[in-house]
This record gives structure tokens, sequence and C-alpha cells, in this order.
């Protein structure tokens, strides 16, 4: 079975966004070892999942990144350009971004899918009712929490929609230069 891995950016409140989804928030400017970290836990994937919601955004912004062979980022926006995404959306029927397909099915459904098909590991980016529904699901494997050294007081969750509780196995926390410490959870009984 592929593992889903959720790579998320929170503060220390566990916010993953402003009450308005603003993100300025985040560290941008990552050390090097943490760039090779991410590039370690990304190497592995060949799908990846987004929330409709989230989508225009980050695949515009890797296609600009992709397409510009100056860009110190230009690895992985070529690696997220290149990689297969599925976007959950209720409302579309067909995808208007390059190497996309829609699901329009059932979440559990789908994601259950995808994770019994042969292939590398899943990653998920997404917005934070998309993410919700992901883990209150019990279909995230894996957390890799990106913990930024800012506390906002109140915003968006990704961990409210729990009906009951998930329990997790730290596998390693690791703090980098740039002030963001990752802790890279399993799911307890996975």
């Amino acid at each position: 079975m592929r593992i889903l891995r959720l790579q998320v950016q929170l503060s220390v409140d566990g916010y993953n966004a402003g009450e308005e989804g603003q993100l300025d928030w985040m560290t941008w400017k990552w050390d090097d070892k943490l760039v090779e970290y991410t590039g370690k836990i990304t190497d592995p994937v060949d799908t990846i999942l987004l929330g409709r919601n989230m989508t225009d955004g980050f695949v515009n912004h890797w296609a600009k990144v992709a397409s510009d062979p100056g860009n110190l980022e230009y690895e992985a926006g070529k690696k997220f350009t290149d990689t297969p995404k599925v976007v959950f959306s209720k409302t579309l029927k067909e995808s208007i971004w390059p190497n996309t397909v829609i699901a329009n099915g059932n979440l559990k459904d789908e994601v259950n899918k995808l994770k019994n098909s042969p292939g590398g590991d899943i990653i998920v980016y997404g917005g934070s009712g998309f993410v919700s529904n992901l883990i209150k699901e019990g279909l995230i494997d894996e957390y890799q929490l990106y913990i930024n050294p800012v506390i906002l007081g109140k915003g968006k969750q990704i961990f409210n929609k729990l009906a009951s509780k998930q329990e997790l196995l730290l596998i390693k926390s690791t703090q980098f230069e740039c002030g963001i410490t990752v802790l890279h959870y399993e799911l307890k009984n996975n």
C-alpha cells in the first residue's frame, strides 16, 4: 500500500493560515539543510493531492519556477510540475492544469483507491478544509509538520474536525537554522 504523507506549515499554536488565509507569517527563507530535508521526503513521491482552493496558486507558482533554470527552486519546481496531480473538487469536471486529473467521488473511496494502486508515495498539500477532511477520515499515514517560529492566536486549523483521537508516533524532530522545526509523525496503528 502506498503511503499518504502530509507536508504542512503550521504556527506554534497549530494554525496553517491566518483567519483570511494569510500566509505572510511563514518562514520563506529556508536554510540549505531544510531544502535538502524536504527534497528527501518528496523524492519518493509520484502523486500529489490538492484541494481545489489551493490548486491555482500551487500549479501557477511551481510552473513559473520550473520555467526558470536560474531560479534557486528550479528542481523543486520541475518535480512539482512534472509529478501527476489529483485535485479533489465537487464542481470541476475536467482539469484546466497540465498533468492533473480531477477526483469528484467520495473522498475516502478515491484516496483509498489511489493508496491501493501501484506507485510511489503520495503527498498532500492543501488548505485547511481539504486537509481537515483527510485527517478526519484517518487517511494520512505520515505527518511532516513544519512548525514556524510564530504564534498567530487565531486562524485556520487542520485538526478541528476529528470525531475521536488519533494516536501518533514521533519518528523524528529536526530543528533548522531558519527557525523551523519539523516534527515527523506516523499513525501509531500504521
